[in-house]
């Protein structure tokens, strides 16, 4: 089993409130989040832009390991997450992660590419966790020599 940690420190109130998130690799230590940069423009970051990295992130190795099953190498995989999150009753939910994809592989036909890529986009297991709508737009960037 792997696990993997983060800690997060919040003091004060939801909206006037400021917290701080470490992660167990250290990549984020002490980084800000509240109320400004999550539903406003304030410096820090935010569980929605957390979440939309981790999909991205997860689904790229995924990619990655899938290609390389089929005897493929990306050249480059560019993954863009964008999660929505709309008010509902009396909070917030997340209704979905929209994952764009430019890819540049050589020698892959097209129908090859969006196969490999929905496996990844279905079994990565960031996908496999979130409990929203996931869509995927895949592009393959044609090679430049």
């Amino acid at each position: 089993m792997i696990r993997k940690e983060a800690d997060v420190v919040w003091r004060g109130d939801g909206k006037t409130g400021q917290g701080e998130i470490t992660t167990q690799s250290k990549a984020l230590s002490g980084v800000a989040y509240g109320f400004t940069s999550r539903f406003e423009q304030g410096k820090g970051t935010n569980p929605e832009e957390l979440i939309a990295a981790a999909h991205a992130s997860c689904f790229s190795m995924a990619l990655a390991f899938r290609l390389a099953e089929a005897g493929f190498q990306a050249r480059e995989l560019k993954t863009k997450a964008v999660i929505s999150m709309e008010k509902e009753g009396g909070g917030f939910t997340i209704k979905e992660s929209k994952l764009t994809l430019e890819a540049s592989i050589p020698e892959i036909a097209e129908h090859k590419f969006k196969e490999l890529a929905a496996e990844a986009k279905a079994n990565c297991p960031v996908s496999k966790l979130l409990n929203a709508k996931i869509i995927l737009e895949a592009h393959l960037m044609k090679p430049t020599y």
